[in-house]
């Protein structure tokens, strides 16, 4: 039908033209243009018939003749051409009626149809959208309501012929079916048959005597078979799908691995490919393979191998010095020549041109070789052009920022010789403002240059972020528990670039309350100054931190008392302010050094005796030890700092790197002293030019972070300062603060004497309110006061999958220990608590025993308690690891992180501890044991072996295999 109707448009055209004289002649034989009295006669007003959609007036208006105008029959086929330009119509026909007054044109048109339905039968290799995304790019302009044109038909038969190519379906067969709808529409029907998937079966070479075929194969992105690289035998997995567009990229990038390997002139022929059934074992599904597989043969001439014999410039006039253009490209004279090094050294001249303000530079490299020698030179002819200076900066979209606020970012001012390099600094600090969605130099910046004056004019296209924040949030975490929260932050107060923010959260671990302002441009010089006012309550509860039962699913009861469980309620203020450094790295990222200080009273509140006694004998605070010990605690920090950052945006990163360097001093002032040095580095990298994600939306990121404290002034770094390891935030896979080693605190215990047919011997039989005899034990408890150092590292693979939600891959690990065993050093008085009194009960008098001193006078037993608490063998120096994947999901109200993840830990601790006793069970003769702490009688050797079952027994150490978990946070 679409060849009928266009075939049918113009023959009618051509016939009108033809015959246009002899109608006209009929109609006036005397003469064409004249008048019975010799006049020239004149056009009325045209009529126009068969139009339905276009109005009357738009065909007038394409008309050349105009109503009182002679006729012309060259203007009238003027006319003609101009309504079938149009493309509104499949056929045209203009006849003229002669009347006494004038000359009547009548329009005869018939429109094109409008498609009423597109539909796809038999499409199932890709999707609808997919067919509408690639007729978008081919620009084929199909669409329901749209005007049918069979050559618009054509070209949508093509490129869903390309697209289905792509997808495996070389040998798809479209047939389009047109069906008419009455009065003036059309339904329009692509009839698919996909025909067999085809893969990309053996890749072979011819000619290549020096490379192999798996580097050559390797270097083919496209087509290559997709598996673990250099592993050999796992090299061809999967088989990837044969897109023949794709093939002459492949060659070229075969050309490629030559000329990086100093094969400068070698060539590949056309490829040969060849069709054939899969055949064979699918060795994942164990059936036949199906589908067809094409083979694809690439000669190659690899010709002579080539060594860099120089490089030399000529027309450079603005940089004389040779040494510094050379110094842009890092091969040396006499290595093998590389394509791809020697083209990043010309895109590194570029820059450094552009750094002096030549934006127009151009080099050309020539070459020359050296047959004889085998060596290449390269003549690079450069042609500088001239330095331009920034006439005016200019901003669009900051209808609240105010412009002082983003030129006091700029690096650039209007009058300096245009520099590339602090354009793109400039761009990189207002993305790290996170004022506005991310720039990028490419799209977001235009520079309009005046070539005659030597002038660039800069144009910044900006789109603000919302600056007010009014959300709710809540859920799980870690350190958090189950909370909610509400919260308020306006990052660019006033547009003038201040932040105010207010955030109140509260939950079943948790509750805090932070007031914080930040003004960024101290009385308009670039010092930062912040305030921040707090009150918070924090339990440091594992056993209660992923669960609203109050259990959790990876720790038992048993060990959950060995941790280090606590409340503490902190208030305080922060005051803090820095400054950036200019000249320092200022090539690549933002330096900025600060200082911060710190001001905070504490009191804790424990969950365990362990707990309370880690509190209470450590020496970490001047002042009387014991129960105030855990009341008081004033903390006095001072904190220098320095940071480097080049991360394109401030949160979700996609490019770019940064370090912080952070150390705590806490003694100027309050009751603790200790230093605590923390340092992190991070790197992000678009995962570009991968098959799946060519614009490099997938990235890859790693963190690794160290940290440490300790004591100093005869004191030792508070518990509630020392280094936990374990939870979402650092590693996985373990739950918040378990990951740590593990200490033998000493406790003075009084045990139940009892018989062997298990009644407890009563101090005086006659008076059982006196209750029963009790013996005061020196046992060590096993407990976790974290480490003094740490080392983190992460390593995330993003996937960007729609917006605000990503899926990523991740591998976790950590080592948190003690190095320095002076940091667990005891108070005197808490030492001297377990250490003074005597234990034991050797002999029973009247029956009864206090103390460990009988009524006879004989004395107990003092307990060898070391100064130092000492770290438990095979719980130090244990690394962690976790590895899995993980959802995160921002929501725009909660504004917050959700994850969901899943990780399995192939490093953990799991293992079994044995107990230390303060006196040995086996001793020789003259040294006191733990049965000496017993009486001689039944009662006392039975009550012994209870004793020796219940504290003597082994530590058993169980961290998960797996977890699978719900938390509101982030890694890094």
């Amino acid at each position: 039908m679409a060849n009928g109707v266009s075939g049918y448009a113009l023959a009618t055209a051509l016939a009108f033209i033809a015959s246009a004289p002899a109608v006209f002649a009929q109609s006036a034989p005397a003469q064409d243009v004249l008048t019975n009295n010799g006049n020239a006669q004149a056009l009325c007003q045209p009529q126009v018939i068969g139009n339905r959609r276009i109005p009357k007036e738009s065909v007038l208006a394409r008309l050349f003749s105009r109503q009182g105008d002679l006729y012309d029959p060259q203007i009238v086929e003027r006319d003609f051409n101009s309504l079938w330009n149009t493309g509104y119509f499949e056929n045209i026909r203009i006849e003229r009626v002669d009347t006494p007054a004038c000359v009547q044109m009548v329009i005869y048109v018939q429109e094109k149809p409008t498609i009423r339905e597109i539909n796809y039968t038999g499409l199932n290799a890709v999707s609808q959208s997919d067919v509408l995304e690639r007729f978008k790019k081919a620009k084929v302009g199909l669409t329901v309501e749209s005007q049918y044109d069979p050559t618009r038909i054509k070209k949508a038969e093509n490129a869903l012929r390309d697209l289905l190519s792509e997808h495996g379906h070389q040998f798809a067969i479209i047939k389009t079916e047109v069906k008419t709808i009455p009065p003036a529409a059309v339904a329009v029907t692509f009839r698919i048959k996909e025909g067999p998937t085809v893969k990309v079966g053996k890749i072979v070479f011819d000619g290549n005597d020096n490379l192999s075929d798996r580097t050559l194969r390797a270097s083919m992105r496209n087509l290559k078979p997709i598996g673990i690289p250099h592993s050999i035998i796992l090299e061809n997995l999967f088989a990837r799908t044969f897109d023949a567009s794709k093939l002459d990229e492949d060659a070229e990038r075969v050309r490629g691995a030559y000329r990086d390997r100093g094969y400068f002139k070698a060539q590949t022929a056309e490829p040969i490919t060849k069709v054939r059934d899969a055949g064979g074992i699918n060795i994942f599904t164990m059936q036949p393979s199906k589908g067809k597989r094409i083979d694809i043969l690439m000669p190659v001439e690899e010709g002579e191998r080539y060594r860099l014999g120089g490089i030399t410039f000529k027309g450079n006039k603005a940089v004389t010095n040779l040494r510094i253009l050379r110094a842009q490209f890092a091969q040396k004279d006499g290595e093998w020549f590389n394509t791809t090094v020697f083209g990043k050294g010309l895109e590194q001249l570029r820059k450094a041109y552009g750094e002096l303000g030549y934006i127009n530079f151009v080099g050309s490299p020539v070459p020359r070789f050296d047959e004889a020698k085998h060596l290449i030179y390269l003549d690079i002819d450069i042609d500088e052009g001239k330095p331009f200076y920034v006439s005016r900066i200019e901003f669009t979209g900051n209808s609240i920022t105010r412009d002082k606020v983003i030129r006091r970012e700029l690096m650039l001012e209007e009058g300096q010789v245009y520099n590339s390099r602090l354009w793109d600094l400039s761009i990189l600090r207002l993305n790290q403002l996170s004022y506005f969605e991310p720039l990028k130099v490419e799209q977001d910046s235009e520079n309009r240059l005046d070539a005659d004056n030597g002038t660039v004019d800069l144009l910044l296209k900006l789109k603000e972020k919302g600056k007010n924040s009014i959300g709710l949030n809540g859920g799980v975490s870690g350190l958090s528990g189950s909370f909610v929260g509400l919260n308020y932050e306006t990052n660019n107060f006033l547009g003038l670039g201040e932040t105010l923010s207010v955030v109140a959260n509260i939950g079943d671990l948790s509750r805090n309350l932070t007031f914080g302002f930040t003004e960024p441009y101290l009385r308009n010089k670039p010092i930062s100054l912040g305030v921040q006012v707090f009150d918070s309550k924090y339990d440091y509860n594992p056993a209660k931190s992923y669960s609203a039962s109050g259990a959790s699913a990876n720790l038992s009861a048993a060990q959950s008392s060995q941790l280090t469980n606590y409340n503490q309620s902190t208030k305080g203020v922060t005051t803090s302010v820095s400054r950036p450094i200019r000249h320092l790295f200022a090539r690549s990222g933002v330096t900025r050094v600060g200082v911060s200080y710190s001001l905070s009273r504490s009191s804790i509140s424990t969950f365990n005796d362990n707990t309370r006694n880690v509190f209470q004998s450590l020496a970490f605070r001047s002042g009387v030890a014991g129960q105030n010990q855990l009341n008081g605690i004033v903390n006095s920090v001072i904190s220098p700092s320095f940071t480097f950052s080049s991360l394109d945006r401030g949160v979700g990163p996609h490019n770019g790197k940064d370090f912080n360097l952070a150390v705590q001093i806490a003694g100027a002032g309050g009751n603790v002293k200790y230093i605590q040095p923390a340092l992190s580095y991070r790197q992000f990298f678009p995962m570009k030019g991968l098959r799946v994600n060519r614009e490099g939306h997938n990235v890859l990121g790693y963190r690794v972070q160290i940290a440490h404290v300790n004591g100093f002034g005869g004191e030792v770094a508070p518990p509630t300062s020392r280094v936990y390891g374990g939870g979402e935030s650092d590693i996985r896979g373990f739950d918040i603060r378990s990951a740590s080693p593990y200490v033998f605190i000493p406790n003075r215990v009084l045990f139940n004497l009892t018989n062997p047919d298990g009644s407890l011997v009563p101090r005086d039989p006659s008076n059982p309110t006196l209750g029963n005899v009790q013996i005061p034990l020196p046992l060590y408890r096993l407990v976790s006061v974290g480490g003094d150092t740490s080392i983190t590292s992460n390593v995330e693979y993003r996937i960007p999958i729609v917006n605000q939600v990503t899926f990523a891959f991740f591998t976790d690990f950590n080592m948190t220990f003690n190095t320095m065993k002076s940091q667990l050093e005891q108070t005197a008085a808490g030492y001297s608590s377990v250490e003074s009194p005597l234990y034991g009960c050797p002999t029973i008098v009247n029956g009864s025993c206090f103390g460990g001193v009988s009524f006879d006078g004989q004395n107990g037993h003092p307990a060898p308690f070391a100064k130092t608490l000492q770290t438990v063998p095979g719980s130090n120096y244990v690394p962690r690891m976790s590895s899995g994947a993980e959802l995160q999901v921002i929501l725009p109200i909660v504004n917050a992180p959700f994850r969901l993840f899943y990780a399995y830990n192939p490093l953990r601790l799991y293992k079994d501890l044995p107990q230390q006793l303060a006196l040995p069970l086996n001793a020789p003769a003259g040294t006191t044991t733990f049965r000496d702490l017993f009486p001689t009688t039944g009662a006392g050797l039975f009550s012994y072996q209870q004793a020796v079952q219940y504290y003597g027994a082994a530590y058993q150490l169980r961290e998960p295999r797996k977890t699978f978990r719900l938390s509101v946070s982030t890694t890094f």
